[in-house]
């Protein structure tokens, strides 16, 4: 007497299943294997570094801090949180400052780009870095070089009559301690070297009107 579709073992079905759900499995790294890799396509970029133009060929995700820091070793701009929210990466692109972890190399193509190592010397030090060493604006001294390019910026902001959050006259933006912290809340100072950072940016500000 044949058995009865009631009579099949556990053990038979269970085992039926199983090759069942093991052949998409095989299936697909069977695929895994023969599929071709692709590479990155090096895409070759120029940028206008502090004054200088350089080219490079870069894989296309590359940031522009990583461009700065591991192509062209310029170690001034530092990664900090790397999601743009301490501003230790701030550079100067085109006169405006931004963060540098959070845009591509090659969407600058072209751009002109000041690093820390662009606006001065231990020889030569632009205004703003010596009010920084004169107010002591810095303590462990890791975010100063975007501290310093963005202070940079923001005196050319309130300059050209750009307002911010906390500018009473929109129709005359005048400095104040006020814009200033607005301003620099994007640049994060573990060592809370704040007062002394306003009071750095206050003195190259006088200084520009004498």
């Amino acid at each position: 007497m044949k058995d009865s579709p009631a009579a099949l073992s556990r053990r038979a079905v269970l085992g039926g299943s199983a090759a069942l759900c093991a052949a998409p499995a095989i299936h697909a790294s069977a695929n895994a294997q023969t599929a071709p890799t692709g590479k990155t396509q090096m895409i070759a970029t120029t940028l206008k570094v502090n004054g200088k133009d350089v080219r490079l060929t870069l894989d296309p995700r590359t940031t522009l801090l990583d461009a700065l820091r591991e192509h062209l070793h310029l170690t001034g701009t530092k990664k900090g949180c790397d999601h743009g929210q301490c501003g230790a990466c701030t550079v100067i692109v085109e006169g405006r400052r931004i963060n540098s972890c959070l845009t591509l190399a090659l969407m600058h193509d072209g751009d002109d780009i000041t690093t820390i190592e662009g606006l001065g010397t231990p020889d030569k030090m632009h205004p703003m870095q010596r009010a920084f060493v004169t107010h002591d604006g810095f303590q462990c001294g890791y975010c100063t070089p975007g501290q310093i390019c963005s202070a940079v910026a923001v005196l050319d902001e309130i300059e050209a009559g750009i307002p911010s959050h906390v500018t009473e006259d929109l129709d005359k933006v005048a400095f104040s301690d006020a814009e200033v912290r607005e301003r620099m809340s994007g640049n994060i100072c573990r060592c809370a070297a704040y007062p002394n950072i306003v009071a750095a940016i206050r003195d190259v500000a006088e200084g520009e009107k004498a």
